[in-house]
């Protein structure tokens, strides 16, 4: 790997025995802290003294122990490191800190059992991405599934009795700020999907609905400024929040 002056990567190509253009993994890195930082802001954190703990992020790109670097001198490539020395380089990271700022990390560590917590919380929030290969591939043609129907598009008075009894079961208090209690907030739309926003502290809180009935999933569906919690297999839909304008 060769990373030229102007921070660009260049990856050598053994069958063509010259080297090529990459996508730049420090940039990369840069992208997914945005969205980690983003996913974080969804999660229940611990918390020290009534402070709920947020993590760091030190972002470094993992090179083959075997493979050759030629770095740049004009180019800070410090974060661009071999596999095997990580755990070096680590250490070496906590000896450079001076004693306040170790005896304020210490105040945030967490254990085992809750830090493995926090990763299968992350873990959950992953999505796949959906792909519509038909446009993909140019294949616009193709046949349309047939409308299925939506007893919660119909009045009330003609909705099964049942649906409309499970719909008035998912009545709940009005969600607040989970960061300060206010009642100030609206639903925004994330990465993540939909969430509230708290307009006194600036703080999100994931917003958590399911079904009374098992192996069901509610979603949450937006008409103008109302926003609805239905469930596809109940055939249901109720108001859930409201935003003002």
């Amino acid at each position: 790997m060769k990373i030229t002056d102007e921070g660009e990567f260049l990856r050598w190509n053994d069958y063509r025995k010259t080297f090529e253009g990459m996508a730049s993994p420090l940039a990369q890195n840069e992208r997914h802290i945005e969205v980690l930082k983003e996913a974080f802001g969804f999660l229940e954190m611990p918390t020290r003294l009534g402070i709920r703990l947020s993590p760091s992020f030190e972002p470094y790109v993992l090179i083959s122990a075997t493979a050759r670097i030629d770095r740049s001198r004009k180019f800070d490539s410090s974060r661009v490191i071999k596999a095997d020395v990580l755990l070096k380089t680590i250490e070496k990271k906590f000896e450079n800190e001076g004693f306040l700022n170790t005896l304020g990390n210490v105040s945030r560590l967490v254990s085992a059992e809750t830090l493995e917590e926090i990763a299968r919380k992350l873990g959950n929030l992953h999505s796949p991405a959906k792909v519509n290969y038909l446009a993909k591939f140019g294949f616009s043609d193709a046949p349309t599934p047939p409308p299925t129907s939506n007893n919660s598009a119909l009045p009330e008075a003609t909705r099964p009795a049942e649906a409309i009894k499970r719909t008035e079961d998912k009545s709940q208090a009005a969600p607040v700020c989970r960061s300060c209690g206010s009642a100030n907030i609206s639903v925004q739309y994330g990465k993540y999907g939909y969430y509230f926003k708290c307009a006194a502290c600036d703080g999100n809180t994931p917003i958590k609905i399911s079904c009374s009935v098992a192996g069901h999933k509610e979603r949450i569906r937006k008409d103008g400024l109302n926003f609805y919690r239905e469930c596809a297999d109940c055939k249901t839909s109720s108001l859930y929040f409201a935003n003002s304008i």
